[in-house]
């Protein structure tokens, strides 16, 4: 296999933090020799994270085996996923918030046809649902567990219960119409044809809009990291891969 240089687009902050996690579990392990450093594990994993390297690309990369690389990708995963904050405390800590707004995404999967469960057909393809919670200016608070592709919007809020939460809160949120009904402090568009609305409801639907329209920076951010433009792991695993990668952003992003 051929080798050649590559370059990852996050700053030494997240190296950093990701090394001292690693150091640190080492000593409370007390492990005394692995194959990489701490700081190698690291980019090994933020490699794998932010570009979506494979395992045998890693494994070509930094030359150890497949199943070293999986071992070690699947430590540090679990490592930063017990970080990452739960729906209460990202409410809490956009209490001082005017609002936020929420919207759902489908992280793509390589499903076969007969996976029906985790097949969207508003987006046409297999992949799990997640929600995601952006304050007003499209930064990224807070993002789901995932779920699987034929969930709805509305009833992935539900189950996350992140209506509730809101709305103990008296925290405005803004959401699309995938979302009436959901009560509380969400505050969807009118529904109906552009034609058929009167022209307050115009109005009310174009500066709802531009307001959502911000929630999509909070989108492209958990995008960025290519590994989640379409996952290969298993789908129990990508709750921890989604939650992984929150706690790098919201750590190292600040």
């Amino acid at each position: 296999m051929l080798v050649y240089p590559s370059a990852l687009d996050l700053s030494t902050r997240h190296l950093r933090f990701l090394t001292d996690r690693l150091a640190a579990h080492r000593t409370a392990c007390g492990t005394r020799w692995r194959r990489l450093s701490a700081g190698r594990q690291a980019l090994l994993v933020l490699a794998h994270l932010r570009l979506g390297h494979t395992y045998a690309q890693l494994a070509a990369g930094f030359e150890v085996g497949v199943s070293t690389v999986y071992r070690y990708i699947t430590e540090a995963v679990d490592l930063l996923a017990v970080r990452a904050p739960d729906l209460a405390t990202a409410v809490t800590a956009a209490s001082a918030k005017a609002f936020v707004i929420l919207d759902g995404t489908l992280l793509p999967i390589d499903r076969i046809a007969a996976d029906r469960p985790f097949y969207s057909g508003k987006h046409k393809k297999h992949g799990m649902n997640v929600q995601v919670i952006a304050d007003p200016h499209g930064k990224l608070l807070w993002a789901s567990p995932a779920l699987p592709g034929t969930v709805h919007d509305i009833k992935a809020a539900r189950t996350h219960a992140i209506i509730d939460a809101l709305t103990e809160a008296g925290l405005a949120c803004w959401a699309d119409k995938g979302y009436q009904g959901a009560g509380g402090t969400v505050r969807v568009p009118f529904r109906g044809r552009w034609d058929r609305l009167s022209t307050g409801q115009r109005a009310v639907n174009a500066a709802h809009a531009r307001i959502r329209a911000l929630g999509e920076q909070a989108m492209a951010t958990l995008k960025n990291w290519r590994l989640l433009r379409k996952l290969r792991c298993s789908t129990t695993r990508i709750t921890s891969h989604l939650q992984a990668v929150l706690t790098l952003h919201l750590t190292c992003s600040k």
